[in-house]
């Protein structure tokens, strides 16, 4: 929300400072984003006088000027390339050491093809006051030479930009943020009585509404006779200095009581309007060209002002182009009227589309200035327009219903901790249009009706401490009691911590991506039920809750790859989605890695080793799981895995085949197509949820590691075995021999081809023994050796290799 100083104080009589104000605005919740203050940002710009204006002796396209700059000293020279230097003209000047906000540059002397330049005679844009930029300012002959141009140009208006929260609609209008800062003793709030116009003759066009729940109340006007054309001075400056463009003085007008009055408004070209206006939904196949130059197809869930023709407009959001209002319009239909906020929010989203009308409707306007925001309205239009009005039109309810909260004076304390005397309560609230009744303890407060947001007591209570002082809720520290305090964090939550650190470990990058993914991108990783579509989606592209996270990571590292960073390694820890039930939301890491973005790093190499492939994302898994505390003894990696990962290129995590923790692998080639993205893609998903909490056991105090005094032997094997044999399987078979003696197995060899029968593999490891108590003789390693071969044999089928 964008406002000037001075519309503050049409509706704020103040003296208080710009900064006072602004810090006040932020502590009363409606925190100030920007100050934009043209007249302090371009102070060093004067206004100055070309004397002469030669050609450049080096350059074809350049003058040098000399410039009277009104300070009473020497002109200085400029050289300056703008078509339109000449002598006798009237511009702006810079000297040197000012910085230029339209080229960020700070200027300097310079020379320019050997000619000294000690300024610079600036456009429109180098002052980001408009686009033009053809050639340099040209001000009136009689501007007075050496003045500031901001404060002669009347730019000395600054202008605030807040961010609301959305609760507060009352507070999207200049009328609304000025209450709030005369309650906290800013000045004195300003707001006359919107007296009736008296109709001089009945409406013609009368109103039926079909639906009184998308359309509660609806008033109109009709005003004849008006002369639309440019808005007056005063009227486009408040538009222009917010960013709003002026079009005429009756759509100038509406836009006027949207920011001043927070009371959007549509005017029709009443001769362009065929018959009676009705509120109604919109018929399959219905259109409309909309005053964007868009046109919207239109369905029974989007409600809509029609009359004979058909749709005129989108009820709350945006007219139809049809019966807009231009310079030949004579008689004007002014219309104010109450929506269902939520089906303004869901048509607007459906559309695509963000009017400053939508923005307010969609949070709840006053419902009882329905028909004093026509009368303001009318009265702007006959003094700007002039003209004649009919008799208002009012269809349904005019005023909103009536809040009265009962209130114990005590939950102010209760609450916040702060003493605040009860006349002090009453005074906030009455400068903030609440009505407080009673002595207390418990005292009835109406509530009024722009503040649609006000429901309970602690509604109440948040009012009263915002503006008393937020910064005088005192810092209360928790009790600790004697007992010792209990872990703050569950086992989860160290998990996702633990997860995080260790990818992040690996070189990859953390990203946060959406919640919402696409029906498609859904139903492509399991997902797509009816249960978890999103009922009111932001976007269209966002409907269904996600079923994994590798969806919106795909994403993100494809919009990198389009941007010109290919190599781009990316994890996320966060919930996805299965089901509606609580039981059906997992919390998971996973992870992408794309181009050379392998473990080894990020970058290119001359080998091409670092290219990022299947056993990287199979380490980034293990890792994950390792810091989450899984036992990693236990763990089954399966081939293959999802029907999204490419089945020879891709693995099963598990601890039995009924609890999977997770996959890895390379993307399915026809799954990156569906998705738009390019490969190869290595990723991961492990499900932190599924990983079992580690059993606890009484043990007595021992040391965490058990240091053996005697040397390690390490035996190598090679084992002939039929190709669908996995090597995690031998790995166990050897492991499972004396769990005491054999502290390690690797697999360091797996070969096929030459030398070995067809479906056929040979796998190789290598296995440590400790010992423990005494040095192993060599009949005792030998008789381990045996036991190793007869039960990889027993297990495998496998063949010691000769």
């Amino acid at each position: 929300m964008k406002f000037t100083l001075s519309w503050l104080k049409d509706h704020l009589d103040t003296d208080e400072p710009l900064e006072k104000l602004a810090d006040k605005l932020t502590m009363i919740g409606l925190e100030v984003e920007n100050i934009e203050d043209k007249a302090k940002a371009l102070k060093p710009f004067t206004i100055a006088k070309v004397i002469s204006a030669e050609q450049h002796p080096n350059a074809d396209r350049l003058r040098v000027c000399m410039v009277d700059t009104g300070d009473g000293g020497a002109p200085v020279q400029v050289v300056c390339g703008a078509p339109n230097a000449r002598t006798g003209l009237v511009s702006v000047f810079s000297p040197s050491g000012t910085y230029i906000p339209g080229k960020d540059i700070t200027l300097g002397v310079g020379t320019i093809r050997g000619v000294e330049s000690r300024g610079m005679l600036c456009s429109a844009a180098e002052l980001q006051i408009s686009n033009d930029h053809d050639g340099i300012m040209e001000l009136p002959a009689d501007a007075p030479i050496g003045a500031a141009y901001a404060a002669w140009a009347g730019l000395g208006d600054p202008v605030v930009e807040i961010n609301l929260t959305p609760n507060r609609q009352d507070c999207t209008a200049v009328h609304g943020i000025a209450r709030d800062l005369a309650a906290a003793d800013m000045g004195k709030f300003k707001d006359p009585t919107i007296k009736p116009i008296k109709g001089e003759f009945p409406c013609p066009v009368k109103v039926a509404v079909e639906d009184a729940t998308l359309c509660p109340g609806f008033a109109l006007r009709l005003v004849r006779g008006v002369k639309n054309g440019p808005s007056p001075e005063w009227l486009q400056k408040r538009l222009t200095a917010i960013g709003l463009r002026p079009i005429n003085a009756l759509v100038d007008i509406t836009n006027f009581m949207t920011y001043d009055r927070a009371r959007p408004l549509h005017v029709f070209d009443a001769k362009k309007v065929k018959g009676n206006l009705v509120v109604r939904r919109a018929r399959d196949g219905e259109t409309l060209l909309a005053l964007d130059g868009r046109t919207y197809n239109l369905d029974p869930a989007i409600c809509v002002i029609a009359d004979e023709h058909g749709v005129e407009s989108l009820a709350g959001i945006m007219g139809g182009e049809a019966s807009g209002c231009d310079e030949n319009t004579t008689d004007v239909l002014i219309e104010s009227a109450l929506w269902n906020e939520i089906n303004i929010a869901q048509t607007g989203r459906k559309l695509g589309i963000n009017s400053d009308a939508r923005y307010r409707f969609e949070r709840g306007v006053d419902p009882a200035f329905m028909v004093p925001g026509l009368e303001l309205a009318t009265k702007l239009v006959m003094e700007i327009c002039g003209g004649a009005p009919s008799e208002n039109v009012v269809v349904g309810k005019a005023f909103g219903d009536d809040r009265v909260i009962d209130f114990p004076v005590t939950e102010v304390k209760r609450l916040s901790g702060i003493e605040v005397p009860q006349p002090e309560m009453k005074r906030i609230l009455t400068h903030l249009g609440f009505m407080m009744a009673g002595p207390g303890p418990v005292v009835k407060i109406a509530v009024p009706s722009w503040r649609t947001d006000v429901h309970g007591k602690a509604d109440i209570v948040e009012e009263i401490v915002r503006i008393y002082g937020v910064d005088k809720v005192p810092m209360t520290p928790f009790e600790r009691g004697e007992d010792a305090r209990k872990p703050v964090l569950t086992p989860l939550q160290l998990r996702t911590r633990r997860a995080r650190r260790a990818l992040a470990s690996r070189g990859i990058i953390e990203a946060v991506t959406w919640s919402f993914i696409t029906k498609s991108a859904a139903t492509l990783f399991g997902g797509g039920q009816r249960e978890l579509e999103v009922a009111n989606p932001i976007a269209s592209d966002l409907s269904d809750m996600r079923p994994t996270l590798l969806a919106g990571l795909i994403a993100a590292a494809q919009a990198n790859a389009d941007r010109g960073f290919g190599d781009v390694a990316l994890f996320e820890v966060g919930q996805l989605f299965k089901g509606d039930r609580p039981q059906d939301q997992f919390m998971a890491a996973s992870g992408v890695r794309r181009g050379f973005a392998s473990s080894e790093g990020l970058g290119r190499h001359w080998s091409g080793s670092a290219q990022a492939e299947l056993f990287d994302a199979k380490a980034d898994a293990l890792a994950v799981l390792a810091v989450a505390g899984a036992p990693m003894q236990a763990l089954q990696i399966v081939a293959g895995g999802p029907a999204w990962l490419h089945p020879g290129r891709s693995g099963t995590i598990q601890i039995g085949p009924q609890n999977v923790l997770g996959y890895f692998g390379e993307m399915h080639p026809s799954a990156l197509e569906a998705l738009g993205a390019d490969g190869p893609l290595m990723v991961f998903e492990v499900i932190l949820d599924r990983i079992p909490e580690a059993k606890k056991k009484p043990t007595r105090a021992k040391p965490v590691i058990e240091l053996s005094a005697f040397q390690p032997v390490s035996r190598d094997f090679a084992f002939i075995v039929d190709r669908t044999i996995k090597a995690g399987d031998i790995v166990r078979a050897a492991q499972g021999v004396d769990k005491k003696l054999i502290t390690g197995v690797n697999v360091f060899d797996v070969y096929e081809g030459k030398g070995i029968d067809d479906g056929k593999k040979s796998i190789a490891i290598a296995v440590t023994i400790q010992p423990r108590e005494k040095t192993l003789t060599d009949q005792e390693i030998e008789a381990v050796a045996g036991k190793i071969v007869a039960e990889v044999t027993k297990k495998t089928g496998g063949v010691l290799r000769g």
